[in-house]
């Protein structure tokens, strides 16, 4: 069948979603998202994109194809040909929460017809695809997997901010509960993106992403721990990574910071952790060590503010607190689960009157009790101190140089008399 004349339905249309929608257009599908955020639908309708790397350029582009519809209505997905589920797989009170993937399968198998794909993308643990997903997709539609339509696993790689490994130039790790599924999924992507890696089945490629993500969460938690001990031992870990990240072989350079966000570190590890707690009745000890360290830093980023304060004989309450950069990643406005969430949280428990500057965050979810400011000079000389959060590209951090207000930089990007670092 022509791309053209085959409906993909993506449900979801945030970080991971919204990419490989427009991406589908652009190769020739009819693409329906669906997003349940009214919100999202309503932004996305006036033209404009709160997804980074996708520009409004790009967005009316799809809308002008007539081949792109956004909508919060599944019935819109009657006769889809593939879909696509990209929904969040948020941890709740520290366990796994499938409700996104649960509901949106509901959805999906009361309209699946024979022949036709359907592919997980969200952040699981293995065995979801097989467990979960099959049973519902087949429960609600009468129909066998394998059989009379095709499931498969793929899991999303997607760097917001990476100007060099976007979608389509990032490897695309492919399975399905058969042969034939595979043969399916891995041809809708390799229509997608530059190259498609097929593995033998959905558990293996949900193992992959949870390798990827739980490489870098032990990797990070690591140089976040020696940050803190080289501080009280008067090293610069600094100049000790970009010296260690001369090695052409045997290092990967990981640098310290406030802590982890987003909707891969702070979780993907933990569906890790828990699944081999479930299954075999042991602890992840790199995995729980992991989630400790990188859990506590935004309570280290407080305490050190606190000492710099007392050093000036000022207290934490009724301080003017700046934050600079609030999203989890530089030129990013995604805020999930940031750590500067919890640093604001921690300060204003303590008192603190609080200001952050980010432009990249949208209005709808900045956070309460924090004023909305521009990094301007002022701003700066009348905060008791500068706290550097994210380092966004388009800051210009030239007012810190001539400041005499105290300066705790997370991210090594200040230079100036007052600055401290991490």
């Amino acid at each position: 069948m022509e791309k053209t004349n085959q409906k993909v339905v993506i449900v979801g249309q945030g970080y991971v979603g919204l990419p490989v929608a427009m991406r589908a257009v652009q190769v020739g599908y009819t693409v329906v998202g669906v997003d349940l955020d009214a919100n999202r639908v309503d932004s996305l309708k006036r033209g404009i994109s709160y997804v980074d790397d996708i520009s409004d350029l790009e967005l009316a582009a799809a809308f002008d194809s007539a081949r792109y519809l956004a909508t919060s209505d599944y019935d819109e997905a009657q006769d889809f040909d593939i879909a696509v589920i990209t929904v969040p797989t948020p941890l709740r009170e520290s366990l796994p929460d499938l409700s996104f993937i649960e509901a949106s399968s509901h959805s999906l198998a009361l309209r699946l017809k024979p022949g036709a794909t359907v592919i997980l993308e969200s952040t699981t643990y293995p065995g979801t695809t097989e467990e979960l997903l099959v049973p519902i997709l087949e429960k609600g539609s009468g129909l066998t997997a394998g059989k009379d339509f095709y499931v498969g696993y793929s899991p999303e790689r997607i760097d917001p901010g990476n100007k060099t490994w976007g979608f389509v130039q990032t490897p695309k790790v492919v399975s399905g509960v058969t042969a034939d599924c595979l043969v399916r999924v891995q041809s809708f992507y390799e229509d997608l993106v530059d190259r498609a890696v097929p593995v033998s089945s959905p558990k293996e490629a949900e193992l992959t992403k949870l390798l990827e993500n739980t490489f870098r969460h032990v990797n990070i938690a690591l140089v976040n721990e020696l940050a803190i001990f080289a501080n009280q031992l008067g090293v610069n870990v600094w100049e000790s990574i970009e010296a260690a990240g001369t090695k052409p072989f045997g290092f990967m350079k990981f640098t310290p910071g406030p802590g982890v966000g987003g909707h891969c570190l702070p979780v993907d590890p933990s569906y890790l952790s828990w699944q081999v707690r479930r299954k075999l009745g042991q602890n992840f000890r790199f995995v729980e060590l992991a989630n400790d360290i990188n859990d506590n830093m935004p309570q280290y980023v407080v305490q050190r503010i606190m000492e710099l304060l007392n050093q000036q004989e000022r207290s934490v309450k009724g301080s003017k607190v700046l934050l600079v950069g609030l999203a989890y990643k530089k030129n990013t406005g995604d805020i999930r689960e940031a750590p500067s969430l919890r640093v604001a949280e921690l300060l204003g428990d303590f008192g603190a009157t609080l200001s952050a500057v980010d432009g990249h965050v949208e209005q709808h979810r900045w956070p309460d009790g924090v004023k909305k400011v521009e990094f301007t000079q002022a701003e700066v000389d009348e905060a008791d101190i500068v706290v550097v959060l994210t380092d966004h590209d388009d800051i210009d951090y030239s007012p810190v140089e001539v400041t005499e207000t105290l300066v705790l930089d997370t991210k090594n990007v200040m230079r100036g008399a007052t600055v401290s670092r991490l």
